[in-house]
């Protein structure tokens, strides 16, 4: 009963992921980490030796079916998962609409 109540409090569905994503702050070099889930509002990945800290703004690189997409958006969470690994939570700001659409049309079938 707690995951159903979990799962109706968030704001947008989910999709899972398992990709290797991009990330940077925005105009400084790419760094490499893995995303779990994504949806309309934003992504959540796992970054590795590396700081990032609430506030931050990202831009995030990656794939939706066969297109990349682009998206800046800013850390709304981060979790040290263990001495290295940080799971982050973004929330986008900036999103190509053409993406935007495709998750919006994926995240409809995941009902």
């Amino acid at each position: 009963m707690e995951d159903a109540k979990g799962a109706n409090r968030r704001k947008y569905k989910r999709i899972a992921t398992d990709q290797v994503i991009s990330f940077a702050p925005v105009d400084s070099r790419d760094l490499l980490g893995v995303s779990r889930n994504v949806s309309t509002g934003g992504i959540r990945f796992e970054a590795v030796g590396c700081e990032i800290n609430l506030g931050d703004i990202l831009r995030i690189t990656f794939n939706i079916i066969d297109s990349t997409v682009v998206a800046v958006g800013h850390v709304v969470w981060a979790t040290e998962m263990d001495p290295i690994t940080t799971d982050v939570g973004i929330e986008f700001v900036e999103i190509d609409p053409a993406a935007l659409r495709v998750l919006e049309d994926l995240t409809g079938l995941e009902a």
